[in-house]
C-alpha cells in the first residue's frame, strides 16, 4: 500500500524465473533516480548515467564526485556477490566471521559494515551536501546518522540505484503482487482474501492446518507446509504460541525491536508541483528534502525516539505520476509524502504548535504543519495544488496492515543483532519455525525489508530441500 520503489528487487531472479512480465509486471526506469534538494535552491541529482551524477555532485565538490565514481564502481564489482548474499539463506555467524578473517581485506570490510552514516560519510566526503545525498538512504530502513551499520546501508542503497535504477512498477506497486497471484493461479493455486488467520493448528508436533477468524478451518495435506509472511512476532506468539514453541522463544520474540514508525500523506494534485531547486520533470521519482546537515537528521531521531513529533522530519516527496503518468489524469498529478521517523506513542511535540497526544487528534494538524513547511522551504506551489489528501498515521498503518507493528514497515528494526543469521532471532534465522512444517518467508527474515522478493525465494529453497530429504 505504501511501497513505491522497485530497488533491491533488481537483484532478484524471481521476475525472470516466474515470467512475471507475462502476468502484467512492467517496470519503468526513469532518467533520474532521485534528487536531494536543499533550502535556498541547491540540489544534487542521481542520474541514470554515472557521469551525469558525477557532474551533479561536482557542483559542490570535485573530490566528492570522483569519490562517488569509485564507490559506484565498487558496487559493480561486488554486485554478483551481493546478489548471492541476498538470494541465499544467511551464512551462520561463525562461518561469516571465519570468512572475513581469512579473506584479504575482510576486516576492513567488517569495519565498514559497522560504521555509522556519520563515520562513513565523513571518512569519504568533504561536503555535507554529498554526505546527505548518499547518507539519507540509511533512513529508509530506519537508521539514524549515528546508528551502527548505517554507512554500509547508505552505500548499498545509493550505489544499487546508480547501477540498476530506481525503477517503478507501471500502474502502481500492487501490480507486482497481482503478477505473482497470476503466476500462482496458472499453477493451480488458490488465493483467499479477507480471510484472516486466528491460529495455526498443531497435532503431534506438526502443523495440520489453520483456523480463520471466521471459524473456518483450512486443512493441510500430509506433506503440506505453512509459509508465513506476517511479522515474526505474530507467527510465533499469536499463531503458534507458547504451548508449541516454548516459553523461552516467546519471551525472546516479545523483546524483539520494531524500530521507528512512519506517517504517509497521499495527495491528489491539480498539476505537478514545482521545486525551488529543480524542474519537476528532472527531479525523479524520489525527492529527499533536507538542509545539508547530518545534525539535522540526528535531531529528528532524537525527537522521535523520545516520543515527540519531530519539528522538521525527513520527508520523502514521491512523484508517482511524474515517472508514471498512467497514475493520474492528463495534466493532474499524484504524490506521496513519506514522513520518516515519527513516534508511535505521542508524548510531546517539538514543533510547539500541535496540541493533543493521540494520533487521531494530531495527524491532520501535523499534516497541515508539514505541508506548510514543505511549501515554504522546498516546493512553493505544493499547498495551492492540493485537491485532496489522505493522511495515514502510524496507528492507521498498523490498523490497515497488522504486520506493520507500531506503524513500522520493516518487520523489525535493522540492527546488527537483528540482521543476517540473527534475523529475526538466531533460532529462526534459517526460515524454519520450531514446528517442522512451518516456515517464515517475510521481511522479518534475511535479507530484511523492502521489495526484494528474497525472503520468500530463500524460504522456498529451504522448503524444497526439506521436502526432498
Amino acid at each position: 500500500m505504501h511501497a513505491f520503489g522497485f530497488q533491491f528487487a533488481n537483484l532478484s531472479p524471481v521476475p525472470a524465473e516466474l515470467g512475471l512480465a507475462d502476468f502484467g509486471l512492467e517496470l519503468i526506469r526513469p532518467k533520474v533516480n532521485y534528487s536531494h534538494v536543499f533550502p535556498g535552491g541547491g540540489h544534487i541529482s542521481m542520474h541514470r548515467d554515472l557521469e551525469d551524477t558525477v557532474t551533479s555532485i561536482g557542483q559542490y565538490s570535485k573530490s566528492d564526485a570522483e569519490t562517488w565514481r569509485r564507490l559506484a564502481g565498487d558496487f559493480v564489482e561486488a554486485k554478483d556477490d551481493i546478489a548471492r548474499w541476498m538470494n541465499s539463506p544467511p551464512t551462520p555467524l561463525a562461518d561469516e566471521v571465519d570468512n572475513l578473517v581469512l579473506r584479504p581485506g575482510g576486516m576492513d570490510e567488517y569495519r565498514a559494515g559497522l560504521q555509522s552514516v556519520r563515520s562513513w560519510s565523513e571518512e569519504h566526503f568533504e561536503r555535507e551536501e554529498t554526505r546527505l545525498f548518499i547518507g539519507a538512504w540509511a533512513c529508509h530502513v530506519g537508521l539514524s546518522p549515528d546508528d551502527v551499520g548505517g554507512g554500509h546501508m547508505a552505500w548499498l542503497f545509493a550505489s544499487l540505484l546508480q547501477d540498476l535504477g530506481n525503477r517503478a512498477v507501471k500502474g502502481g506497486m500492487h501490480h507486482l503482487p497481482l503478477a505473482l497471484a497470476g503466476y500462482l493461479r496458472s499453477q493451480g493455486g488458490e488465493i483467499r482474501t479477507d480471510a484472516r488467520v486466528a491460529k495455526i493448528q498443531v497435532e503431534n508436533g506438526r502443523a495440520t492446518g489453520v483456523r480463520l477468524t471466521s471459524g473456518d478451518d483450512i486443512h493441510l495435506t500430509p506433506r503440506g507446509v505453512i509459509a508465513s509472511s506476517v511479522d515474526p512476532r505474530q507467527l510465533i506468539v499469536d499463531f503458534l504460541g507458547e504451548e508449541h514453541v516454548g516459553r523461552n522463544l516467546v519471551a525472546k520474540m516479545r523483546r524483539y525491536e520494531w524500530g521507528d514508525a512512519y506517517m504517509v500523506i497521499y495527495l491528489a494534485l491539480d498539476a505537478p508541483v514545482t521545486y525551488e531547486a529543480i524542474a519537476t520533470a528532472e527531479a525523479g521519482g524520489y525527492v529527499h528534502a533536507t538542509p545539508p546537515s547530518l545534525e539535522y537528521l540526528s535531531r529528528i531521531y532524537t525527537e522521535c525516539r523520545s516520543g515527540q513529533l519531530p519539528a522538521h522530519p525527513f520527508v520523502v516527496m514521491m512523484n508517482d505520476s511524474t515517472i508514471d503518468p498512467s497514475r493520474a489524469p492528463a495534466g493532474k498529478a499524484v504524490m506521496k509524502l513519506l514522513v520518516h521517523n515519527v513516534p508511535y506513542a505521542v508524548c510531546g511535540d517539538a514543533t510547539g504548535k500541535i496540541d493533543g497526544r493521540n494520533w487521531s487528534d494530531v495527524k491532520e494538524p501535523y499534516a497541515d504543519y508539514l505541508i506548510d513547511y514543505l511549501t515554504k522551504t522546498y516546493a512553493p506551489d505544493l499547498k495551492s495544488k492540493i485537491l485532496k489528501r489522505v493522511v495515514h498515521s502510524p496507528v492507521d498503518i498498523e490498523r490497515l496492515m497488522v504486520s506493520a507493528v507500531h506503524g513500522t514497515v520493516t518487520h523489525g528494526a535493522m540492527l546488527p543483532y537483528q540482521t543476517g543469521s540473527m534475523r529475526p532471532l538466531p533460532e529462526l534465522a534459517q526460515y524454519r519455525a520450531p514446528i517442522p512444517n512451518v516456515y517464515l518467508c517475510g521481511s522479518g527474515s534475511h535479507p530484511g525489508p523492502g521489495i526484494t522478493m528474497a525472503p520468500g525465494r530463500n524460504a522456498a529453497q529451504v522448503m524444497l530441500r526439506d521436502l526432498s530429504a
